[in-house]
C-alpha cells in the first residue's frame, strides 16, 4: 500500500527566517512536518510515536516542490521517501498509532 504527494514549503514560511541568509535552506523539521501531514492526509489522524529512522540526504531550497512518497507494511509504522525530481532528499520510517482507522 503507498500514497504519494506534492508539497511545496514558500520563501514566506516563518521558520526560514535566518535559515540560512544569502543560502536558504528548508529546516529538517519542516520536511518531517510535512511527511507527517502527507501521512494524516492519507491515512487519518495520527498519533506520531517516534521517528524510527530518518536520513537527510540533500537540501531542499524554498519553493521547490517535491513528492512524499508513503509505504506502510501494517498500521504501526510508515516509510516515506522525499524526493526532488532525481534527488533523495530525505527517507526513513515513522511509528504512528491510527486515531480514527483510516484507511
Amino acid at each position: 500500500m503507498s500514497f504519494q504527494v506534492h508539497r511545496t514549503i514558500t520563501n514566506e514560511h516563518p521558520a526560514l527566517a535566518g535559515h540560512f541568509p544569502g543560502n536558504p535552506v528548508v529546516p529538517a523539521v519542516l520536511i518531517l512536518d510535512e511527511v507527517l501531514r502527507a501521512a494524516e492526509q492519507w491515512r487519518g489522524k495520527l498519533r506520531l510515536k517516534s521517528v524510527e529512522t530518518v536520513k537527510f540526504s540533500s537540501p531542499l531550497r524554498p519553493g521547490q516542490s517535491f513528492s512524499i512518497e508513503l509505504r506502510c507494511d501494517d498500521d504501526s509504522y510508515i516509510a516515506f521517501e522525499c524526493r526532488y525530481g532525481a534527488n533523495r532528499i530525505a527517507s526513513g520510517r515513522l511509528a504512528v498509532e491510527c486515531e480514527t482507522g483510516g484507511s
